[in-house]
C-alpha cells in the first residue's frame, strides 16, 4: 500500500519514514534481480534493482557464494544495454560484489572494450572498475590503457587512471612505479584535479626516497602549480621536507618557509589558509615568522563565510598553546565573535581568548562567559570550563572570581561528564592555590547538597576527607558530611562514614563529636555502613578498644591502598580458614601475563560467549607455586617479583627460548622457556651454560635440566645463582643452550636411540637495578606523597638530550624505571611543551617509592627533566637517580 504523502519540513521523530528503501528484504530483492535477464531489459527497473542491492550490501547484508556469484552474472548480461545510467550502475555493483578470479574473466572483455570506447565515462568507470577487481596478472595486459588513460586529454578519464595507480600502489607497487614519466607529465596538466591526483600518485611513488621528495618539492615550489587543491597538497609535502630536515626555518630550510610564505598571497582562500596553517605547526617557529600568518588568519575571523571563521579560530587555538603573544593581535577580533550564531566558532573563540587574555581582562571575559554557557551544548561547556582553569593556574590572584564563576555553574543543568569536568577543575585550584581551598571546598560541600551523580558524590567526599581536616575550621564541614548519612544512598552514605572518620583521627578536637555520629551509623540499614562505622570506632578507640598509634591510624585511613583487587580477591578465595589469621602482606602487589606454559595451554579453549567463566588469577602466584615445587628453591623465601619474559632468539629460527628472571631476596632464578620448533628432532638433557664473568656479585648455585623437549611442547630449564641479602646488585650474563639431539622417523614419531651432542648461542642478558622494583600503584598520589614526607626525598635535573617528541621521552623513562605510571600521567597530550608523569612502586626489601617526573622542550627537540624521588630509604632515592643517570 503506497504511503501517505507528507511535508519534508514537517516534523517527525522517526526519519526511516522518509527512507525508500524501508522493509526490503535480501531474498524479495534477490527475486527482483531475475529481471537482469528479460530479453526487453527494462533500464529503469533494473538500475532500481541494482540500487537495492548497494543498499543492502552497504548497510551490511552479507550474501552466500551462490548469491553473489548468480547476482555477478546476471549483472553481466547488462552490458548489451546501451542506456548510460544503467551502465554507470553495472559498473557500481561489480565493483562491490568483488568477484573471485574465475568470475572477473567473465567481465574482463567487456571492461577492456569500455576502455577504448569513444564513450569518456565508459572509459572513465571501466578504467576504476578493472583496477578494482583485477589481479597482478590480467594488469600487466591493460598497463598500457592505464598508461595511455593518465595523458587522456578528458580530465575525467585520467583522473580515474591516477586515482586508480593510488589503490595499485598498496598491492602491485613494481607496476605502478613504471609510470613515472606518465605521471610526471599529468603532473603539468592545465585540469585541477588531475594535477591534484598526479601529484598524490608521483608523491606516494617516491615516498621512501627522501632526497627524491625534496627534489620533487624543490622542482614544484619554483614551477607553476595552478590547481588549488594541488597546491595545498604541495604545502604539506614542503612542511614534510622542512621537519624531516631537522632544521629550523633560520637555516637551510628557508626557501621553503618562503614559498609557504609566498602562499600567503594566493588569490584562493583555501591555499591561503592551507599555509597559514603549516606556519604555525613548524616546529621552532618564531614569532617573527608567525607574524604573516596570523595577520591572514586575523582577516579571516571577521570573513562573511563560517568555514573560514571557524578554521582560522580553530588555528589561533591551537597557537595560543605555544605563542600565546602571537595571538593577543586578534583579540578584539575574536570577542565579538563570542556572539557569533555558529556555537563552535564562538566556543573556540572564547577558549582562545582565555589562553591569551590577561589578568585586566580575566573579569570582563567571566561577564561574557556568563550570558553565553545557557546557549552551548554540554561538550563545548567543558572545553571552556577546562580553558577557565588553565587560566586560574596563571594567573592565581584570579581565583576568586573564577572559583565563583565555577560554582554558579555547578549548580546549573547539565550531564555527568559536564559536571564532573567543574568538579576536578576546582579540586585542582584547591591542590594548587592555597588560598583557594576553603572557598572551594565550600562550593563542593554546597554542590553534593543536589548531587544526582552517585560517584561524583563519592569522590568529593573521598577529597574532603583528605584536605578538610587541614583547614582553619575543619567543624564546619561535619553537618554536610553527616547530612549525606540521611539523605543519599547507600553508596554515599559508607563514603560519609568514612570521611568522617578521617576527621576523627587527623583533628583531636574534632573526635568526640564523631564518635557520637559513628555510633548513630550502627543502626544504618545498609550492612556497608554499619560495617564501616564498627570499623572506624574500633579503630579509633571510640568504644573502649585499644587504639593503634596515631601513625598507625593515619596510615590506615589516608595511606594509599597499594595491592591489586585482582590478587587481593584470589587469595581470599585460596585462603583457607585456620586459627591464624589471614595476613594482608602475604597478597602479591604485581600482576603479570601468565607463564609461557600456561598461555600455550589457555589458547586452545573456548574464548567469547561461549566460554566458561575464569577466576582472575596473579602471574606471581603461579610462578611462586612452580618454583616452590621445586626442591631447591623450597628455601629461597618468598618471590619478590618475576620479570616479563625477554626473548634470547630471533623469530623464525630453530629453537625459541626467553627467560624469566625470578627475583628472591637472596637469589635470583632464571627460567628458560625453550620451544623445539623442528619436528623431525627429539632434544634431550636440555640446559642452559651461563656465563656470569660480567656479573661478579653472582655466584652460581643450582641448574636443573630439562630432561625432554619434543617438538612444538615448551619446557623449561632453570639456573639460579646467589647475590647479596637485599642489595639490588646488577650484572651481564652470556648463554648457550646444550642438548642432545635425536633424529625423529616421520612415519613412526618415534626417536632413534643415539643422539649427538649440539649447541645454540643464544643473546646475552642483563640483570638491571629495574629488575628489582615492582609496579605498584597508588589511589592517591598527591595524599602518598605528602605521607612519605621530604625526609628521603632526592631532587635533581637532567638532559635527555634530542627526542623524537616529548612523549617518546617520557615513555623511555618509565621502561627505565620500571615503575608503574598513576593517574593517567604517561599520556602526553598533543603539542605540550611541558609534562608531569606520576610513578610509584616498591623497591626490593618492600620499601615503598613514588617519583615525580617533570619534562619541558629546551628548544626545538632537546628534553630536559627535573627528576623527584621520594621512598622509606634515602639509598633508594639516591638508587633512583643512578639508575636515570646511567640510563
Amino acid at each position: 500500500m503506497a504511503q501517505p504523502l507528507v511535508k519534508k519540513d514537517d516534523d517527525h521523530d522517526d526519519e526511516a519514514d522518509y527512507s525508500p528503501f524501508l522493509g526490503i528484504e535480501k531474498g524479495a530483492v534477490l527475486q527482483e534481480a531475475r529481471v537482469f535477464n528479460d530479453p526487453q531489459l527494462d533500464a529503469r527497473r533494473c538500475s532500481q534493482v541494482i540500487t537495492k542491492l548497494l543498499y543492502l550490501l552497504n548497510q551490511g547484508e552479507t550474501f552466500t557464494k551462490v548469491e553473489a556469484t548468480e547476482v555477478f552474472f546476471a549483472v553481466t548480461k547488462l552490458f548489451q544495454s546501451r542506456d548510460l545510467g544503467l551502465r554507470r550502475m553495472v559498473y557500481l555493483i561489480i565493483k562491490e560484489l568483488s568477484p573471485s578470479a574465475d568470475e572477473v574473466i567473465i567481465v574482463t572483455s567487456s571492461l577492456m572494450k569500455d576502455m577504448i570506447s569513444k564513450t569518456d565515462m565508459y572509459r572513465a568507470n571501466s578504467i576504476r572498475v578493472l583496477c578494482r577487481i583485477t589481479d597482478g596478472t590480467l594488469l600487466t595486459q591493460i598497463e598500457r590503457y592505464l598508461k595511455q588513460g593518465i595523458v587522456d586529454k578528458n580530465p575525467v578519464v585520467a583522473s580515474a587512471a591516477l586515482v586508480s595507480g593510488i589503490h595499485l600502489l598498496q598491492t602491485s607497487p613494481e607496476i605502478v612505479k613504471r609510470w613515472s614519466n606518465e605521471v610526471q607529465e599529468a603532473v603539468q596538466s592545465r585540469a585541477a584535479l588531475v594535477q591534484f591526483h598526479a601529484l598524490a600518485l608521483l608523491h606516494q611513488i617516491r615516498q621512501n626516497d627522501r632526497l627524491a621528495i625534496s627534489k620533487l618539492v624543490t622542482s614544484l615550489t619554483r614551477g607553476n602549480v595552478r590547481s588549488p587543491l594541488a597546491q595545498c597538497l604541495l604545502i604539506r609535502y614542503t612542511s614534510q621536507v622542512i621537519r624531516e630536515s631537522g632544521n629550523n626555518t633560520q637555516s637551510a630550510d628557508r626557501p621553503f618557509y618562503d614559498y609557504l610564505e609566498s602562499c600567503l598571497r594566493h588569490k584562493s582562500e583555501m591555499v591561503i589558509f592551507e599555509a597559514a596553517r603549516s606556519i604555525t605547526e613548524l616546529n621552532g617557529v618564531t614569532s617573527r615568522e608567525l607574524t604573516p600568518a596570523i595577520t591572514v588568519l586575523q582577516l579571516f575571523l571577521s570573513s562573511s563565510k563560517p568555514v573560514l571563521r571557524f578554521a582560522a579560530v580553530r588555528t589561533l587555538n591551537k597557537v595560543a598553546m605555544t605563542h600565546p603573544m602571537a595571538v593577543t593581535n586578534c583579540n578584539i577580533d575574536m570577542e565579538s565573535l563570542i556572539s557569533d550564531q555558529n556555537r563552535s566558532i564562538a566556543t573556540l573563540a572564547i577558549t582562545t581568548l582565555l589562553k591569551t587574555g590577561n589578568e585586566s581582562s580575566v573579569d570582563r571575559l567571566m561577564k561574557q562567559i556568563t550570558n553565553f554557557m545557557s546557549d552551548i551544548a554540554d561538550e563545548f561547556k567543558i572545553v571552556v570550563v577546562e580553558a577557565i582553569r588553565s587560566l586560574c593556574l596563571k594567573f592565581p590572584l584570579k581565583y576568586r572570581s573564577l572559583m565563583n564563576f565555577l560554582s554558579n555553574i555547578l549548580r546549573e543543568e547539565g550531564g555527568f561528564d559536564y559536571k564532573k569536568a567543574i568538579v576536578d577543575s576546582i579540586v585542582i585550584l584547591i591542590r594548587d592555590i592555597p588560598d583557594a581551598k576553603e572557598s572551594g571546598l565550600l562550593h563542593l560541600c554546597e554542590f553534593i547538597e543536589d548531587c544526582e551523580f552517585t560517584y561524583l558524590s563519592t569522590q568529593i567526599l573521598h577529597f574532603l576527607g583528605v584536605e578538610g581536616p587541614k583547614t582553619s575550621d575543619p567543624s564546619k564541614y561535619i553537618r554536610y558530611i553527616y547530612n549525606r548519612v540521611h539523605l543519599e544512598n547507600a553508596t554515599v552514605r559508607a563514603s560519609a562514614v568514612s570521611t568522617m572518620a578521617k576527621f576523627g583521627a587527623a583533628v583531636d578536637a574534632l573526635k568526640p563529636r564523631i564518635f557520637v555520629l559513628l555510633r548513630r551509623c550502627l543502626f544504618d540499614s545498609d550492612d556497608e555502613v554499619r560495617d564501616r562505622a564498627t570499623l572506624y570506632l574500633n579503630t579509633l578507640g571510640g568504644d573502649g578498644a585499644v587504639v593503634e598509634t596515631d601513625e598507625d591510624v593515619k596510615d590506615f585511613l589516608f595511606g594509599s591502598f597499594d595491592i591489586p583487587l585482582v590478587n587481593l580477591e584470589t587469595s581470599l578465595k585460596n585462603f583457607e580458614p585456620s586459627e591464624e589469621a589471614f595476613d594482608i602482606d602475604s597478597v602479591p602487589r604485581e600482576v603479570k601475563s601468565q607463564p609461557l606454559a600456561e598461555k600455550k595451554a589457555s589458547g586452545k579453549k573456548p574464548t567469547g560467549l561461549g566460554a566458561p567463566p575464569r577466576a582472575p588469577s596473579s602471574t606471581i602466584d603461579s610462578y611462586e607455586r612452580m618454583l616452590l615445587s621445586i626442591p631447591e628453591f623450597a628455601n629461597f623465601g618468598k618471590l619478590f617479583k618475576s620479570s616479563e619474559p625477554v626473548e634470547l632468539t630471533e623469530a623464525e629460527t630453530e629453537y625459541a627460548v626467553n627467560v624469566v628472571k625470578h627475583i628472591f631476596d637472596r637469589h635470583v632464578v632464571f627460567q628458560y622457556n625453550c620451544t623445539n620448533t623442528i619436528p623431525e628432532q627429539l632434544l634431550e638433557n636440555v640446559i642452559v651454560i651461563v656465563d656470569a664473568s660480567e656479573a661478579e656479585e653472582f655466584s652460581d648455585v643450582f641448574s636443573k635440566p630439562l630432561r625432554s623437549l619434543p617438538y612444538d611442547s615448551p619446557g623449561q630449564t632453570f639456573v639460579a645463582f646467589e647475590k647479596p641479602e637485599g642489595l639490588p646488585v646488577a650484572g651481564k650474563f652470556s648463554n648457550v643452550l646444550k642438548f642432545i639431539v635425536k633424529e625423529v622417523d616421520p612415519s613412526t614419531g618415534e626417536a632413534e636411540d643415539d643422539g649427538v651432542e649440539d649447541e645454540y648461542q643464544l643473546e646475552d642478558m642483563e640483570v638491571v637495578t629495574a629488575d628489582y622494583i615492582l609496579k605498584v600503584g597508588v589511589s592517591n598520589f598527591r595524599g602518598a606523597w605528602e605521607s612519605m614526607g621530604p625526609d628521603y626525598e632526592r631532587v635533581d635535573e637532567y638532559g635527555l638530550g634530542p627526542r623524537e617528541s616529548l612523549a617518546e621521552a617520557v615513555n623511555t623513562v618509565i621502561n627505565l624505571l620500571g615503575m608503574q605510571p598513576c593517574e593517567g600521567t604517561e599520556t602526553v597530550p598533543p603539542n605540550s611543551r611541558s609534562h608531569t608523569c606520576l610513578l610509584s612502586g616498591v623497591f626490593i626489601g618492600n620499601v615503598k617509592v613514588l617519583v615525580r617526573l617533570s619534562f619541558g622542550l629546551d628548544g626545538p627537540k632537546d628534553v630536559a627533566m627535573k627528576l623527584s624521588v621520594r621512598s622509606e630509604d634515602e639509598t633508594v632515592s639516591d638508587t633512583i637517580h643512578e639508575i636515570v643517570a646511567s640510563g
